[in-house]
This record gives C-alpha cells, sequence and structure tokens, in this order.
C-alpha cells in the first residue's frame, strides 16, 4: 500500500471512531498505525485535529490532509532527514490574531504556524490549518494550506515573499 492510502485509510477509521462518539485519540491508533505516523513525520494528535473538524465543520477534507501531510512529510524527509523536532512554538510564543505585516492581519501568526508545521515544532494545542487559517486563506484569494505551505517552504525566512505572493 502507498503512504497516501494509508492516510485516507486511517483517516476513514478515525472519522468513524470520532462519530461514534470516541474522542480520545490517544486510543485511535495501533503500532502499525504510530510507526506510519512516524514515517511521514506527524503526531498522534496533529493527525486528529484534521479529522476533529472534518467531523465537526466538514472541513478540511481528507484530501486537503493528505496534501498538507504530503508537504510535511516531504519536508521531513528531505530538510530535516527524518529526525523528530520538539514542539518549541506555543501559544505563549506565536504572533496574536492583531498582528499584521505588510498590512496584511493574522499573516504573522499562520506564517509562524506553518513554519512550525513544516519543522514538526507546532505545539499539540495549535493547528496549522484550523478555523482561522482557513479563514485567512480563503479571504486572501481562496488559497489552499498547502499550497501555502509550499510557498512557505521556497520564502524560508522571507516573510516579504509571502506577503507579496498573497498581494500578487
Amino acid at each position: 500500500m502507498h503512504w497516501n492510502d494509508y492516510f485516507l485509510d486511517l483517516f476513514s477509521r478515525c472519522v468513524n471512531r470520532y462519530r461514534r462518539g470516541e474522542r480520545d485519540f490517544e486510543t485511535y491508533y495501533d503500532d502499525e498505525d504510530l510507526e506510519f505516523l512516524r514515517t511521514i513525520g506527524h503526531r498522534k494528535r496533529e493527525f486528529f485535529d484534521f479529522v476533529e473538524d472534518f467531523c465537526d465543520e466538514d472541513q478540511p477534507s481528507p484530501t486537503t490532509a493528505l496534501l498538507v501531510a504530503s508537504i510535511r512529510r516531504e519536508y521531513f524527509h528531505v530538510v530535516m532527514g527524518g529526525e523528530f523536532a520538539q514542539p518549541t512554538v506555543s501559544a505563549d510564543n506565536i504572533p496574536t490574531f492583531g498582528d499584521h505585516l505588510e498590512g496584511i492581519h493574522y499573516l504573522p501568526r499562520i506564517l509562524a504556524k506553518a513554519r512550525a508545521k513544516l519543522r514538526g515544532e507546532l505545539d499539540p494545542d495549535l493547528m496549522f490549518g484550523c478555523g482561522g487559517d482557513r479563514k485567512f486563506l480563503r479571504e486572501n484569494g481562496g488559497i489552499h494550506p498547502a499550497d501555502f505551505l509550499r510557498e512557505v517552504w521556497k520564502a524560508g525566512d522571507d516573510d516579504a515573499k509571502i506577503a507579496a505572493w498573497i498581494q500578487g
């Protein structure tokens, strides 16, 4: 089975558990699932957040979750050599909802979350692709979360490149 098929199968299994009322994501995964998550650079909660939002809000779709995971997976293998980082970006040190860059409100926050998502440094209590992120992306040209992640990867630490891309 290809990793994308396993991802979608696991997503479906987790959706079924969630819809049955099982909310403790710690019980969702067997050893094979945990090894799979490790190979794509994901943590249990990170995966669950997409399942939960899909079940509660019907978005992001399973394929959107897969596309976001594919960028994280590629970054994890290409840039990080398959090594996990520890979460360092938390609610205590991330830009606020009101911060702006180049006149674009929320951009500093979503940039910090996207970079932390790529590096695997996002605290489990934060999510790249949450409702606020989706609203920002929708209102700024209907940007797909995976496209935003890829552009952030390409831009490196150059915030102005991302601002210009959004405004362009």
